[in-house]
């Protein structure tokens, strides 16, 4: 028999398996998403979980916090025997999980339980993972440690960045979401207790995470550059002589043909072959792509022409 399923998400990595139940068997009798946020510091944008629900004639609940009250009575009158949470935003208090009958699922991307917390996928790239995935497990009230239903892993592309790693993740999630659904639906599902003794953790990321630290090794300032795409983006101060400092984004670097130097890291190292080489703590780095503050994305040749760099070039903080 079809489940009815409440949707909880917010983000776009919800997006893909939310249209996939809309489109399924089962019965889809809400939406719950963030409340569309307007006025300064938020940018005007359309909830895409939102567009799907209201096309779908799925009824969408906006609460500021789904746990109140009358938030819980709103919920409890869909009727759901399943919530399934992606990206949604909000701490969920236990009335609120044990509200359906099969209590309330999470789709989260990594391994758990590795990199429990809001920042999975950039945690993965910044610590040099080379392997990931979507796990599926059932809510309890602590963070990410409910019993794990179903994972699918993937490996990360070498040059993947978080936003493109996201994407995927995305997708890989909604097979096995209809899977799990599945198994609930027919009792086979099989809950694994996570081994705690092995979390680790990765909170959100703040945007002055971005800023390149040129002391690193030139593979982890790499697995920095991927992390930080596409937000807060990686970012660092170009330094010259007789100059101010120019706040330049890097979206792209690579492994440069020199392995090792002498000079401090963040040096703008002189090149024969017109490449942007940077002295890191550990090795060197190549700029192919960078960015001017409130300028398009260029090539480092292209940078090169407009900002020939002297010597005593720096790349550091402000």
């Amino acid at each position: 028999m079809p489940l009815r399923l409440l949707m909880m998400g917010t983000g776009a990595f919800a997006l893909p398996a939310f249209r996939a139940l809309v489109d399924s068997r089962h019965d889809v009798v809400g939406l719950v998403t963030q409340p569309d946020r307007t006025g300064r510091g938020h940018h005007h944008h359309v909830n895409p979980l939102k567009e799907v629900a209201l096309t779908a004639g799925v009824p969408v609940l906006q609460p500021e916090k789904a746990s109140s009250p009358d938030s819980l009575e709103q919920l409890r009158s869909l009727d759901a025997d399943l919530y399934v949470v992606a990206a949604y935003g909000q701490i969920l208090s236990t009335r609120l999980l044990h509200s359906p009958r099969y209590g309330a699922i999470n789709l989260h991307g990594s391994l758990l339980p590795k990199y429990r917390g809001a920042a999975p996928i950039q945690y993965a790239v910044l610590s040099g993972e080379t392997r990931t995935g979507v796990t599926i497990f059932q809510i309890v009230r602590e963070l990410d440690a409910g019993p794990i239903l179903g994972v699918v892993e993937t490996d990360i592309g070498p040059h993947e960045t978080s936003g493109q790693l996201h994407d995927r993740l995305a997708e890989l999630a909604v097979p096995l979401t209809l899977q799990m659904i599945g198994e609930i639906e027919s009792g086979t599902a099989e809950p694994t207790p996570q081994d705690d003794s092995q979390a680790t953790f990765a909170p959100r990321i703040p945007k002055e995470a971005g800023n390149i630290d040129w002391s690193q090794s030139a593979q982890r300032i790499g697995w920095h550059n991927r992390a930080m795409q596409p937000w807060p983006m990686p970012f660092t101060f170009l330094h010259r002589r007789d100059a101010k400092p120019i706040r330049v984004l890097i979206p792209e670097v690579g492994p440069a043909p020199q392995a090792a130097c002498s000079e401090a890291p963040g040096t703008v190292l002189p090149s024969p072959d017109g490449q942007l080489l940077v002295a890191t703590g550990d090795g060197t780095l190549e700029i192919i792509q960078i960015q001017p503050s409130g300028k398009r994305p260029m090539s480092a040749a292209e940078f090169l022409r407009g900002h020939p760099l002297g010597p005593g070039t720096l790349f550091a903080a402000e």
